[in-house]
């Protein structure tokens, strides 16, 4: 049940017909993991948590630094040095207090990924490193958990939804296979500041899709953004039927 209080807070998504009361109720009861607590976790956790996700568990091993500031808009300059993942959290409760939060102070391991995501709803990564990609994927296939997987660098950005419940759905192993990847870091490329954000704030709308069952995620879709020629371009994902991970062979 809402609260006379959350009805209030929650009122301007609650007004709408398609979401109303079932659809805050069940982003209250969700559990969702955000794995990367930076330039794109920032705005995922901030939005998440403003719009009423009932649990977040932040898994972030890194400190701030002067040149996480120009995009990473959970931080503060005093904030320096600092545990993301604890920051990240405190910001967050100081938007909605009502927000439960666990944080994970370092770097995971497939069988640890297993235990985090094995008690979600919802995964969303937001890591920067195949590796974790690659791990995290892997969870949630076998916990058969959704995972909203997003991108930046440079000017170019992506997202998709990776959701193993449905038959029909590829996974990110899929479209990156793991073998023959390079990791491309913002600070060997660079990223522009509100790339990160619009990429972020698109993986929150899909989070909440999903959780409540309103709308159509993308999933079988990876969303495509030129940031410089502000272009949003849609490709069809395929599942791979011999993907080692969620094909059928490997279920």
């Amino acid at each position: 049940m809402l609260s006379d209080e959350e009805l209030l807070r929650f009122s301007r998504q609650i007004l709408m017909p398609r979401f109303d009361i079932a659809g805050q109720q069940a982003l209250k009861s969700a559990r969702v993991v955000i794995v990367g607590s930076g330039g794109l976790g920032c705005p995922v956790a901030l939005y998440l948590g403003a719009a009423g996700v009932g649990h977040i568990t932040l898994v972030d091993d890194d400190v701030i630094e002067l040149a996480n500031l120009q995009r990473q808009i959970a931080f503060e300059t005093a904030q320096i040095g600092e545990s993301k993942a604890e920051t990240l959290a405190a910001r967050v409760r100081s938007i909605n207090p009502a927000v439960s939060i666990s944080v994970v102070n370092r770097r995971l391991e497939l069988n640890d990924f297993a235990r985090e995501v094995g008690e979600a709803s919802l995964a969303l990564d937001c890591s920067d490193n195949f590796a974790t990609r690659f791990a995290l994927n892997r969870a949630c296939v076998a916990a058969g958990v959704p995972l909203i997987s997003g991108a930046a660098i440079r000017g170019e950005g992506q997202l998709s939804v990776y959701d193993s419940r449905n038959p029909e759905s590829p996974c990110y192993h899929c479209l990156y296979p793991e073998q023959g990847n390079e990791d491309l870091t913002c600070s060997e490329a660079g990223v522009i500041a509100p790339l990160v954000g619009m990429i972020g704030s698109a993986q929150a709308m899909e989070a909440i899709k999903v959780i409540s069952g309103v709308g159509r995620p993308l999933v079988g879709r990876l969303l495509l953004l030129d940031a410089w020629e502000m272009q949003w371009r849609e490709m069809k994902l395929n599942k791979d039927p011999d993907c080692p991970v969620c094909g059928s062979e490997h279920v």
